[in-house]
Protein backbone atom coordinates (compact mmCIF):
# COMPACT_ATOMS: atom_id res chain seq x y z
CA UNK A 1 0.00 0.00 0.00
CA UNK A 2 1.23 3.51 -1.00
CA UNK A 3 -1.94 5.30 -1.00
CA UNK A 4 -4.80 6.01 0.82
CA UNK A 5 -8.41 7.92 -0.11
CA UNK A 6 -11.57 8.12 1.33
CA UNK A 7 -14.45 6.70 -0.15
CA UNK A 8 -18.06 8.53 0.33
CA UNK A 9 -21.08 6.71 -0.24
CA UNK A 10 -23.15 10.38 -0.33
CA UNK A 11 -26.03 9.27 2.21
CA UNK A 12 -28.48 12.06 2.92
CA UNK A 13 -31.63 11.91 5.09
CA UNK A 14 -33.78 13.68 7.48
CA UNK A 15 -33.49 11.81 10.35
CA UNK A 16 -32.09 12.73 14.03
CA UNK A 17 -28.24 12.11 14.33
CA UNK A 18 -27.74 13.00 10.91
CA UNK A 19 -25.46 15.71 10.12
CA UNK A 20 -26.05 15.48 6.37
CA UNK A 21 -29.72 16.19 5.96
CA UNK A 22 -30.53 17.23 2.56
CA UNK A 23 -28.91 16.23 -0.82
CA UNK A 24 -27.41 20.26 -0.84
CA UNK A 25 -25.76 19.22 2.65
CA UNK A 26 -24.17 16.09 1.34
CA UNK A 27 -22.69 17.81 -1.75
CA UNK A 28 -20.83 20.44 0.37
CA UNK A 29 -19.68 18.73 2.71
CA UNK A 30 -17.99 16.36 0.16
CA UNK A 31 -16.29 19.04 -1.38
CA UNK A 32 -15.41 20.23 2.29
CA UNK A 33 -13.63 16.59 3.37
CA UNK A 34 -12.18 16.65 -0.06
CA UNK A 35 -10.63 20.37 0.89
CA UNK A 36 -9.67 19.13 4.51
CA UNK A 37 -8.28 15.82 3.23
CA UNK A 38 -5.76 17.44 0.48
CA UNK A 39 -4.53 20.02 3.25
CA UNK A 40 -4.18 16.39 5.41
CA UNK A 41 -1.80 14.65 2.59
CA UNK A 42 -4.83 12.23 1.66
CA UNK A 43 -4.09 10.75 -1.66
CA UNK A 44 -7.43 10.51 -2.99
CA UNK A 45 -11.33 11.63 -2.73
CA UNK A 46 -13.47 9.45 -4.42
CA UNK A 47 -17.88 9.07 -4.64
CA UNK A 48 -20.13 5.81 -4.82
CA UNK A 49 -22.50 6.79 -7.43
CA UNK A 50 -26.11 5.62 -7.11
CA UNK A 51 -29.12 6.21 -8.67
CA UNK A 52 -32.76 6.28 -7.53
CA UNK A 53 -31.10 6.66 -4.10
CA UNK A 54 -30.93 9.18 -1.20
CA UNK A 55 -27.34 9.10 -1.90
CA UNK A 56 -24.59 10.59 -4.28
CA UNK A 57 -25.60 10.11 -8.00
CA UNK A 58 -24.65 13.03 -10.76
CA UNK A 59 -21.07 12.75 -9.44
CA UNK A 60 -19.36 14.96 -12.74
CA UNK A 61 -20.45 18.83 -10.96
CA UNK A 62 -19.56 17.17 -7.42
CA UNK A 63 -15.78 15.87 -8.62
CA UNK A 64 -15.14 19.31 -11.05
CA UNK A 65 -15.91 20.95 -7.82
CA UNK A 66 -13.54 19.19 -5.49
CA UNK A 67 -11.10 19.61 -8.19
CA UNK A 68 -11.30 23.10 -8.31
CA UNK A 69 -10.83 24.01 -4.60
CA UNK A 70 -7.94 21.06 -4.28
CA UNK A 71 -4.35 21.04 -5.33
CA UNK A 72 -3.02 17.82 -4.77
CA UNK A 73 -5.21 15.32 -4.63
CA UNK A 74 -7.01 12.76 -6.49
CA UNK A 75 -10.44 12.44 -7.33
CA UNK A 76 -12.83 9.97 -8.46
CA UNK A 77 -15.65 7.39 -8.42
CA UNK A 78 -16.00 3.83 -7.08
CA UNK A 79 -18.04 3.58 -9.41
CA UNK A 80 -20.00 5.01 -12.64
CA UNK A 81 -22.89 2.73 -13.62
CA UNK A 82 -22.40 2.07 -17.60
CA UNK A 83 -25.76 1.22 -17.90
CA UNK A 84 -27.02 5.04 -17.02
CA UNK A 85 -24.76 6.81 -19.43
CA UNK A 86 -24.45 8.17 -22.74
CA UNK A 87 -20.99 7.43 -23.64
CA UNK A 88 -19.88 10.18 -25.88
CA UNK A 89 -21.81 12.80 -23.80
CA UNK A 90 -19.32 11.09 -20.77
CA UNK A 91 -16.50 11.10 -22.83
CA UNK A 92 -16.89 14.81 -22.84
CA UNK A 93 -17.61 15.66 -19.59
CA UNK A 94 -14.37 12.94 -18.24
CA UNK A 95 -12.19 14.93 -20.76
CA UNK A 96 -13.18 18.34 -19.05
CA UNK A 97 -12.94 16.89 -15.78
CA UNK A 98 -9.40 15.49 -16.59
CA UNK A 99 -8.41 19.27 -18.04
CA UNK A 100 -9.87 21.44 -14.90
CA UNK A 101 -7.64 18.50 -12.43
CA UNK A 102 -4.39 18.69 -14.36
CA UNK A 103 -4.59 14.88 -14.82
CA UNK A 104 -5.91 14.36 -11.29
CA UNK A 105 -8.79 12.04 -11.77
CA UNK A 106 -9.79 8.19 -11.33
CA UNK A 107 -12.79 7.84 -12.77
CA UNK A 108 -14.03 4.05 -11.77
CA UNK A 109 -16.77 2.69 -13.85
CA UNK A 110 -18.68 -0.93 -14.54
CA UNK A 111 -21.89 -2.05 -14.84
CA UNK A 112 -22.77 -1.14 -11.34
CA UNK A 113 -24.54 -2.58 -8.33
CA UNK A 114 -27.58 -3.49 -7.41
CA UNK A 115 -30.26 -0.80 -6.74
CA UNK A 116 -33.88 0.43 -5.84
CA UNK A 117 -35.27 0.49 -9.23
CA UNK A 118 -36.50 -2.25 -11.47
CA UNK A 119 -33.95 -1.89 -14.61
CA UNK A 120 -33.71 2.00 -13.65
CA UNK A 121 -31.84 2.26 -16.69
CA UNK A 122 -34.60 1.96 -19.05
CA UNK A 123 -36.12 4.82 -17.00
CA UNK A 124 -33.29 6.98 -18.40
CA UNK A 125 -34.00 5.74 -21.68
CA UNK A 126 -31.37 2.39 -22.62
CA UNK A 127 -32.14 -0.81 -22.66
CA UNK A 128 -30.43 -4.11 -23.12
CA UNK A 129 -31.84 -6.60 -25.31
CA UNK A 130 -29.63 -9.41 -24.69
CA UNK A 131 -29.27 -9.19 -20.31
CA UNK A 132 -32.44 -7.29 -19.88
CA UNK A 133 -32.31 -8.08 -15.95
CA UNK A 134 -28.97 -7.29 -15.35
CA UNK A 135 -27.91 -5.08 -18.12
CA UNK A 136 -24.13 -6.30 -18.52
CA UNK A 137 -24.05 -6.18 -22.41
CA UNK A 138 -25.51 -2.87 -22.42
CA UNK A 139 -22.48 -1.93 -20.03
CA UNK A 140 -19.61 -3.16 -22.11
CA UNK A 141 -21.31 -1.99 -25.19
CA UNK A 142 -21.20 2.07 -24.13
CA UNK A 143 -18.08 1.81 -22.21
CA UNK A 144 -16.28 0.17 -25.45
CA UNK A 145 -17.64 3.51 -26.97
CA UNK A 146 -16.38 5.22 -24.23
CA UNK A 147 -12.95 4.36 -24.63
CA UNK A 148 -12.99 4.48 -28.36
CA UNK A 149 -14.21 8.01 -27.85
CA UNK A 150 -11.97 8.99 -25.27
CA UNK A 151 -9.07 7.74 -27.56
CA UNK A 152 -9.69 10.52 -30.59
CA UNK A 153 -11.37 7.70 -32.68
CA UNK A 154 -13.36 10.33 -35.05
CA UNK A 155 -16.90 8.66 -34.93
CA UNK A 156 -18.99 11.34 -35.94
CA UNK A 157 -19.59 11.64 -40.11
CA UNK A 158 -19.13 15.33 -40.25
CA UNK A 159 -21.25 17.85 -42.53
CA UNK A 160 -19.11 17.96 -46.10
CA UNK A 161 -20.54 21.14 -46.59
CA UNK A 162 -18.45 22.48 -43.46
CA UNK A 163 -15.53 19.69 -42.97
CA UNK A 164 -15.28 18.81 -46.42
CA UNK A 165 -16.78 14.79 -48.13
CA UNK A 166 -15.96 11.62 -46.21
CA UNK A 167 -14.31 13.35 -42.72
CA UNK A 168 -15.69 11.71 -39.52
CA UNK A 169 -14.92 13.78 -36.62
CA UNK A 170 -13.81 13.42 -33.29
CA UNK A 171 -15.31 13.67 -29.40
CA UNK A 172 -14.27 17.11 -28.11
CA UNK A 173 -12.41 18.30 -26.15
CA UNK A 174 -9.78 15.34 -25.76
CA UNK A 175 -7.23 15.22 -22.72
CA UNK A 176 -3.92 13.10 -24.09
CA UNK A 177 -3.18 10.12 -21.19
CA UNK A 178 -7.05 10.14 -19.98
CA UNK A 179 -7.10 6.28 -20.62
CA UNK A 180 -4.46 6.21 -18.46
CA UNK A 181 -6.67 7.29 -15.31
CA UNK A 182 -9.94 4.88 -16.18
CA UNK A 183 -10.74 2.21 -13.77
CA UNK A 184 -12.74 -0.69 -14.36
CA UNK A 185 -14.32 -1.99 -11.05
CA UNK A 186 -14.30 -5.64 -10.87
CA UNK A 187 -16.20 -7.83 -8.82
CA UNK A 188 -14.65 -11.17 -9.84
CA UNK A 189 -11.75 -13.09 -11.20
CA UNK A 190 -13.00 -13.26 -14.89
CA UNK A 191 -13.81 -9.35 -14.79
CA UNK A 192 -10.04 -8.73 -13.37
CA UNK A 193 -8.57 -10.76 -15.65
CA UNK A 194 -10.74 -8.59 -18.47
CA UNK A 195 -9.81 -5.35 -17.26
CA UNK A 196 -6.21 -6.48 -17.28
CA UNK A 197 -6.24 -7.34 -20.97
CA UNK A 198 -7.37 -4.48 -21.52
CA UNK A 199 -5.13 -2.24 -20.09
CA UNK A 200 -6.91 -0.32 -17.48
CA UNK A 201 -6.65 0.31 -13.90
CA UNK A 202 -8.75 -1.87 -11.34
CA UNK A 203 -10.83 -1.15 -8.11
CA UNK A 204 -11.74 -3.97 -6.30
CA UNK A 205 -14.45 -3.09 -3.28
CA UNK A 206 -15.53 -4.63 -0.04
CA UNK A 207 -17.34 -7.02 -2.07
CA UNK A 208 -16.73 -9.84 -4.49
CA UNK A 209 -19.47 -11.69 -6.06
CA UNK A 210 -17.38 -14.95 -5.56
CA UNK A 211 -17.70 -17.26 -2.34
CA UNK A 212 -14.64 -19.99 -2.56
CA UNK A 213 -14.51 -20.60 1.12
CA UNK A 214 -10.84 -18.95 1.06
CA UNK A 215 -11.18 -15.58 2.85
CA UNK A 216 -11.87 -12.49 1.19
CA UNK A 217 -8.86 -10.55 1.29
CA UNK A 218 -6.77 -14.03 0.05
CA UNK A 219 -10.13 -14.12 -2.96
CA UNK A 220 -9.14 -10.34 -3.55
CA UNK A 221 -5.43 -11.53 -3.49
CA UNK A 222 -6.00 -13.48 -6.16
CA UNK A 223 -7.83 -11.26 -8.03
CA UNK A 224 -5.34 -8.80 -8.25
CA UNK A 225 -2.77 -11.21 -9.12
CA UNK A 226 -4.90 -12.68 -12.24
CA UNK A 227 -5.10 -9.27 -12.74
CA UNK A 228 -1.65 -8.15 -13.08
CA UNK A 229 -0.53 -11.54 -15.15
CA UNK A 230 -3.23 -10.47 -17.72
CA UNK A 231 -2.26 -7.11 -17.91
CA UNK A 232 1.50 -8.54 -18.42
CA UNK A 233 0.60 -11.51 -20.89
CA UNK A 234 -1.30 -8.81 -22.94
CA UNK A 235 1.90 -6.61 -23.22
CA UNK A 236 0.91 -3.72 -21.67
CA UNK A 237 4.15 -1.72 -20.06
CA UNK A 238 2.67 1.00 -18.10
CA UNK A 239 2.56 0.94 -14.36
CA UNK A 240 -1.06 -0.30 -13.19
CA UNK A 241 -3.03 1.03 -10.76
CA UNK A 242 -5.00 -1.31 -8.21
CA UNK A 243 -7.45 -0.44 -5.07
CA UNK A 244 -9.24 -2.18 -2.72
CA UNK A 245 -12.20 -0.75 -0.71
CA UNK A 246 -11.87 -1.34 3.22
CA UNK A 247 -13.86 0.03 6.02
CA UNK A 248 -10.99 0.87 8.61
CA UNK A 249 -11.82 3.06 11.83
CA UNK A 250 -9.25 4.29 14.49
CA UNK A 251 -10.53 3.63 17.97
CA UNK A 252 -8.63 6.85 19.29
CA UNK A 253 -10.94 8.69 21.68
CA UNK A 254 -14.48 8.17 23.29
CA UNK A 255 -16.40 9.42 19.87
CA UNK A 256 -14.80 6.29 18.42
CA UNK A 257 -15.21 3.43 20.73
CA UNK A 258 -18.91 5.19 21.10
CA UNK A 259 -19.58 4.73 17.07
CA UNK A 260 -17.46 1.88 16.48
CA UNK A 261 -15.89 0.38 19.23
CA UNK A 262 -18.36 -2.48 18.94
CA UNK A 263 -17.42 -3.33 15.40
CA UNK A 264 -13.89 -4.36 16.82
CA UNK A 265 -15.77 -7.56 17.88
CA UNK A 266 -17.13 -8.15 14.69
CA UNK A 267 -14.06 -10.40 13.01
CA UNK A 268 -15.22 -12.30 10.01
CA UNK A 269 -16.21 -12.31 6.81
CA UNK A 270 -19.61 -12.56 5.33
CA UNK A 271 -21.48 -14.80 2.90
CA UNK A 272 -24.37 -13.40 1.13
CA UNK A 273 -26.51 -13.28 -2.22
CA UNK A 274 -26.40 -10.47 -4.47
CA UNK A 275 -27.62 -9.52 -7.56
CA UNK A 276 -28.41 -13.67 -7.97
CA UNK A 277 -24.87 -14.09 -7.21
CA UNK A 278 -23.43 -16.02 -4.10
CA UNK A 279 -20.95 -13.73 -2.42
CA UNK A 280 -18.08 -12.68 -0.02
CA UNK A 281 -17.81 -9.43 1.62
CA UNK A 282 -15.40 -7.75 3.60
CA UNK A 283 -15.03 -7.40 7.37
CA UNK A 284 -14.93 -3.98 9.11
CA UNK A 285 -11.95 -3.37 10.86
CA UNK A 286 -12.31 -0.96 14.14
CA UNK A 287 -9.01 -1.03 17.10
CA UNK A 288 -6.86 0.93 18.14
CA UNK A 289 -3.77 1.84 15.68
CA UNK A 290 -1.32 -0.78 17.18
CA UNK A 291 -4.37 -3.77 16.59
CA UNK A 292 -4.96 -2.23 13.60
CA UNK A 293 -1.61 -2.13 11.93
CA UNK A 294 -0.73 -5.72 12.27
CA UNK A 295 -4.28 -6.78 11.00
CA UNK A 296 -4.07 -4.44 8.02
CA UNK A 297 -0.66 -6.07 7.39
CA UNK A 298 -1.81 -9.35 7.25
CA UNK A 299 -4.48 -8.79 4.69
CA UNK A 300 -3.13 -9.36 1.99
CA UNK A 301 -4.93 -7.40 -0.40
CA UNK A 302 -4.73 -3.98 0.78
CA UNK A 303 -0.70 -4.83 0.93
CA UNK A 304 -0.58 -6.07 -3.01
CA UNK A 305 -2.61 -3.22 -3.86
CA UNK A 306 -1.32 0.51 -4.52
CA UNK A 307 -4.51 2.39 -2.77
CA UNK A 308 -6.80 1.99 -0.34
CA UNK A 309 -10.29 3.50 -0.21
CA UNK A 310 -11.62 3.88 3.32
CA UNK A 311 -15.26 4.01 3.35
CA UNK A 312 -16.26 6.61 5.44
CA UNK A 313 -19.44 7.37 7.60
CA UNK A 314 -20.62 10.96 5.61
CA UNK A 315 -24.24 11.42 7.53
CA UNK A 316 -21.66 12.20 10.94
CA UNK A 317 -20.58 14.88 8.85
CA UNK A 318 -17.39 16.38 7.35
CA UNK A 319 -15.69 17.19 11.36
CA UNK A 320 -15.59 13.57 12.25
CA UNK A 321 -15.11 12.04 9.38
CA UNK A 322 -11.67 14.64 8.81
CA UNK A 323 -10.95 13.42 12.24
CA UNK A 324 -10.84 9.61 10.82
CA UNK A 325 -8.41 10.14 7.68
CA UNK A 326 -6.15 12.16 10.26
CA UNK A 327 -5.86 9.30 12.31
CA UNK A 328 -5.42 6.70 10.35
CA UNK A 329 -3.02 8.94 8.21
CA UNK A 330 -0.92 9.66 11.50
CA UNK A 331 -1.18 6.66 13.63
CA UNK A 332 -1.53 4.33 11.06
CA UNK A 333 -0.52 4.81 7.27
CA UNK A 334 2.86 5.14 7.51
CA UNK A 335 3.55 1.52 9.18
CA UNK A 336 1.81 -0.19 6.30
CA UNK A 337 4.10 2.34 3.36
CA UNK A 338 1.76 5.42 2.58
CA UNK A 339 3.38 8.43 1.24
CA UNK A 340 1.34 11.24 1.49
CA UNK A 341 0.24 13.62 -1.45
CA UNK A 342 2.94 15.66 -1.34
CA UNK A 343 5.50 13.54 -2.25
CA UNK A 344 3.61 13.58 -5.93
CA UNK A 345 0.90 11.58 -7.90
CA UNK A 346 0.61 7.94 -7.03
CA UNK A 347 2.43 5.24 -9.07
CA UNK A 348 1.51 1.90 -9.66
CA UNK A 349 3.47 -0.76 -9.47
CA UNK A 350 6.10 -2.07 -12.40
CA UNK A 351 5.15 -4.78 -14.93
CA UNK A 352 7.39 -7.49 -13.96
Amino acid sequence: MKAFGFLSFGHYADVPGSATRTAGDMLKQTIEIAEGADELGVNGAYVRVHHWARQAASPMPLLSAMAARTERIEVGTGVIDMRYENPFQFAEEAAALDLISDGRIALGVSRGSPETALRGYETFGFRDTEDPERGSVLAREKFEIFLRAIDGEPLAPGDPRMVGAGRYLQVEPQSPGLRDRIWWGSGSRATAEDTGRQGLNMMSSTLLTEATGVPFHELQREQIELYRAAYKEAGHTRPPRVSVSRSVFPLIDDRDRAYFGLRSEENGDQIGIIDGYRSTFGKTYAAEPDVLISQLKQDSAVMAADTLLLTIPNQLGPDYNLHVLEAFAEHVAPALGWKPNTEGPVQGDPVV
